[in-house]
């Protein structure tokens, strides 16, 4: 098959869907691979290092052309959903929850076979293809250097002649994949580590990390984990009882970082106006969910906000900011995906009777297939 790899258009975004490393593996199995030139250059990888893996470089997005399927980081703009080839296959992340109407009608006017990486099933055959984990793993790790460069105070106890430094507080909110980076790296660099989650199975993992685990443990926690090991939405009640617990706590913290999103919806407030105003003068809020709407209603995206010394930071896309290991991982999740819709000859073959497959396809033939976007 021909695979086109695209240069990412959306403001801020330095990631691209292949690495020479992935390419020269594409080329092993007999796919011929375009880059955009260009594509990777931001990330740290030269048209050379892909030409010299054997991809060849077009230049716009006419790489697309002819193309059976189109590897993207972010789902295309709507000028670059114009020169994808009708009938293709595309594969990122698309963003479904979000998914502009006509963007998706743009889709099926072409009849692009549009798969999300979003929805990759949360079952052990799919984790390697998991671009989700990949990339919040990287996010949780980002979070705490950027949250630790904006405090601009030492991390960990130093003991010296002039005198003892404290070690930091942090207190890291979610216990999913980037909470759980979040936690490992904050200790790594020697800080006092809690957590909160609202699934019970979080604080065993807390635990193992080194840190300390902050939560109302009543009936309604023990059951707030769904069956594909997602958080469920609290009810208004124990939401009330976690938050006091909460506001004790972060007053008393030197950095804080959200991490809760729930899928298609805004996310939680979790640390309100009142929290951040009792914090001190110096500490560090790192809201890792801005883009959807953020666990705290004083962040804005991709700014620092000052709140009376208090620093409020939105990163919008932080994988972005390590655009090399996340750019090579993203690609590794690709090339683990690629065998379920190659079929023999090596054509594209989108067969729905695979669960993976199913669950990732939004669009095929003209039409919207995906219940969830629907």
């Amino acid at each position: 098959m021909k695979i086109s790899v695209l240069k990412e258009r959306r403001a801020g975004e330095t990631r691209v869907a292949a690495t020479p490393e992935t390419v020269k593996k594409l080329v092993g199995l007999g796919h011929t691979v375009t880059i955009e030139s260009g594509a990777g250059t931001v990330a740290g990888f030269p048209d050379s290092a892909f030409t010299d893996a054997g991809a060849a470089i077009a230049a716009g997005p006419a790489a697309a052309a002819g193309a059976d399927i189109v590897f993207k980081v972010r789902r295309p703009e709507p000028s670059e959903i114009a020169a994808l080839p009708e009938g293709s296959a595309l594969i990122a992340l698309m963003e479904p929850f979000a998914y502009p109407a006509d963007e998706v009608a743009a889709l099926n006017a072409r009849k692009i076979a549009g798969l999300s990486m979003e929805f990759t099933p949360r079952i052990t055959r799919a984790q390697s293809m998991d671009a989700l984990s990949s990339q919040s793993n990287l996010a949780g790790y980002r979070a705490i250097i950027e949250g630790a460069q904006i405090y601009g105070r030492a991390m960990p106890m130093m003991m010296t002649a002039a005198g003892t430094v404290a070690p930091a507080k942090v207190f890291v909110m979610g216990a999913g994949v980037a909470g759980l980076q979040a936690i490992a790296t904050a200790r790594r660099l020697g800080a006092v580590v809690t957590a909160n989650d609202v699934r019970p199975a979080a604080k065993e993992q807390v635990a193992s990390l080194g840190a300390k685990f902050i939560a109302v443990e009543d009936e309604e926690f023990k059951a707030a984990e769904t069956a594909a090991g997602y958080a469920k939405e609290m009810s208004p009640e124990y939401q009330a009882k976690q938050a006091a617990l909460t506001a004790s706590h972060i007053a008393k913290q030197d950095i804080v970082i959200t991490t809760a999103l729930i899928p298609g919806r805004a996310a939680p407030v979790l640390i309100t106006e009142a929290m951040v105003h009792s914090m001190k003068p110096g500490s560090v809020i790192v809201d890792m969910a801005v883009s959807q709407g953020g666990n705290c209603p004083l962040s804005k995206a991709d700014e620092v906000v000052d709140v009376n010394g208090v620093k409020v930071a939105g990163f919008s896309n932080l994988p972005a900011r390590l655009p090399a290991d996340s750019s090579s991982l993203y690609a590794k999740n690709l090339l683990a995906f690629l065998p379920l819709i190659t079929g023999e000859g090596g054509k594209l073959n989108l067969d729905t009777d695979d669960e993976i497959v199913k669950a990732m396809l939004l669009t095929r033939n003209g039409a919207t297939v995906s219940e969830r976007l629907k």
